[in-house]
């Protein structure tokens, strides 16, 4: 230290002394500004993209609600139409149920009136066979019967007490 204080020079020391003051005094005027007016853009850019950031995700946020919604509204219109088809498809049953019983009844009816038809045409051939029968029987009893008088006479005896009786 001693050397420094024996080397010292005091012009020396009031040159670099205006020098530096006219360095600071320089950088205050041409290039502090430029550095500050440089980082407050810097600043203004990170806050701006740091706003855009949060703007993007607010509208993201927007869009998912959005497409959520959407979603939503969709599963409700696939469910309204799935309702509606599962009805439409359950009266189409019945409806069809209904014709086919009506058909079945009809059907039924007309099988027991064809049924009952032809029970009436069996019931009129068997009379009438069973009175051809009974006419061919009556009249070969007859035949027999009226060979001899003495068979004539006993059925005309039996005929008359038949009818008295009655």
């Amino acid at each position: 230290m001693e050397v420094l204080l024996n080397d010292f020079s005091p012009g020396l020391f009031v040159v670099q002394t205006i020098l530096l003051l006219a360095l600071i005094f320089l950088m205050v005027k041409f290039a502090w500004k430029p550095i500050l007016n440089s980082l407050n853009e810097r600043e203004a850019g990170i806050e701006e993209a740091l706003a855009a950031a949060d703007k993007a995700r607010t509208d993201m946020q927007n869009l998912q609600a959005d497409n959520e919604k959407m979603l939503q509204e969709a599963r409700a219109e696939r469910e309204g139409m799935l309702k509606e088809a599962r009805e439409i498809k359950e009266k189409m049953i019945s409806d069809s149920k209904e014709q086919a019983k009506l058909e079945g009844d009809k059907m039924l009816k007309q099988a027991q009136a064809a049924i009952e038809s032809e029970k009436k045409a069996a019931v009129a051939d068997i009379k009438s066979q069973v009175a051809e029968l009974s006419v061919a029987i009556a009249e070969k009893v007859l035949k027999e019967d009226l060979s001899s008088n003495d068979k004539q006479l006993k059925l005309v005896d039996s005929m008359l007490s038949d009818i008295k009786l009655n």
